[in-house]
């Protein structure tokens, strides 16, 4: 592991299980903490998911968990217990987990616990609805969060049955955040020499993504609705078709309306009062996305992207994910690697520094690889 990485010599010990936690550990290892990842004797869930497997394995599951070392703990064992509060005595600087909901202090594994023998621990837990109020006991998964915190009720089409977002942007948005406050925590650390609780949940996360739609609500009364690949508060700015596939078109603002009714060939239409505005647009929006749909179906999909990215009007067609892996912009960033030919291909850290994009971790570890290196001594590079 290369040491010049921001968090090179930072021991993370994880307590996880599926995809939050996971993540969040995921991107620790990435930035160069030496994470260890611990798993329960029948390994972690996300190991059987489908549908794609790779070296008898879920795929997700490599995708979550490379560049970790793996050790296999029972903690309802007493005795596999006090080996894992033994290694976040010695080693760690950060302990995190996903426990269901008030599990950490039946195993003495809360704050309060390990920070009687080690007061500078930073402890941070993903939980599900929250640390406090009456769910905060409950478990959850990323689509609940998606319909308990109002996603789900402006995803989708007018009309039509509510759907999740086809990634699990909770789940992995919540590891996100905790990261966020490690970081935090770790850099308070420095100079008040104490340890940190940071407490997330999936529900926190989901109403965070709800920001705008909060406000929206906050401003106006109204609940939302659903505008499918468009959003409620700009027009045009969604999916329309062409002759052979569909094409995002975004319109920010009305200077950028008015060019793309000058490449369209309808330049009367930023003239029209019912569309020369957002305001307007937004009350007539079924009308003016019509008119644009039917314009943009009279030309390929590359005719319109290569004449509306020539006036500088943001576009993008809608590609498959074998498209998008394959697209040459992917591949300029090299954000999709491997560390070796006979391991497969996934995303890394969406983050340079220097220029430079910190190198595809290691492969993801069988269950219990690790276990006997626990007894060796503790690595402390600065």
């Amino acid at each position: 592991m290369p040491h010049d990485l921001p968090l090179s010599g930072v021991v993370v010990v994880e307590l996880s299980d599926s995809a939050s936690a996971p993540f969040s550990g995921k991107i620790l290892a990435e930035l160069g903490a030496e994470v260890w990842k611990v798993e329960r004797p029948s390994g972690d869930s996300a190991r059987g998911w489908g549908p794609s497997t790779w070296k008898g394995s879920g795929a997700a599951f490599h995708a979550l968990n490379r560049g970790k070392r793996c050790i296999s703990i029972d903690i309802k064992d007493s005795e596999q217990l006090a080996t894992l509060h033994q290694l976040i005595a010695e080693r760690a600087d950060v302990f995190l987990h996903n426990l269901r909901p008030g599990a950490a202090a039946t195993y003495g594994l809360d704050p309060d616990s390990l920070r009687v023998t080690k007061p500078e621990l930073i402890c941070c837990e993903i939980g599900a609805f929250g640390h406090e109020g009456p769910l905060n006991t409950l478990p959850g998964y990323d689509p609940l969060m998606q319909a308990f915190s109002g996603i789900m009720s402006i995803t989708g089409e007018e009309g039509q049955p509510p759907v999740r977002a086809g990634v699990s942007i909770v789940d992995f948005g919540s590891g996100m955040w905790a990261v966020i406050g490690i970081l935090a925590a770790l850099h308070r650390r420095r100079t008040k020499h104490c340890g940190a609780t940071v407490n997330g949940s999936l529900l926190e996360t989901a109403l965070a993504w709800m920001s705008v739609g909060i406000a929206n609500h906050s401003a106006d009364g109204e609940p939302g609705g659903r505008h499918g690949s468009g959003v409620a508060f700009i027009v045009p700015h969604r999916a329309y078709p062409t002759a052979d596939g569909d094409l995002i078109v975004s319109c920010a603002n009305d200077v950028l309306f008015a060019r793309l009714c000058e490449v369209v060939g309808r330049p009367e239409w930023a003239e029209d009062e019912r569309f020369a505005t957002n305001a307007g647009r937004l009350r007539h929006r079924k009308e003016i996305d019509r008119l644009i749909g039917e314009r943009l179906a009279e030309e390929s999909r590359a005719h319109w992207q290569r004449r509306l990215q020539a006036h500088g009007i943001p576009v993008a067609p809608i590609h498959t994910t074998a498209e998008a892996v394959a697209h040459e912009q992917t591949r300029a960033l090299g954000i999709i690697g491997s560390p070796s030919e006979d391991e497969i291909g996934l995303v890394g850290l969406p983050l340079s520094f220097d220029g430079r994009r910190p190198p595809p971790l290691a492969a993801a570890r069988d269950i219990g690889a690790d276990n006997d290196r626990l007894d060796e001594a503790p690595d402390r590079r600065p």
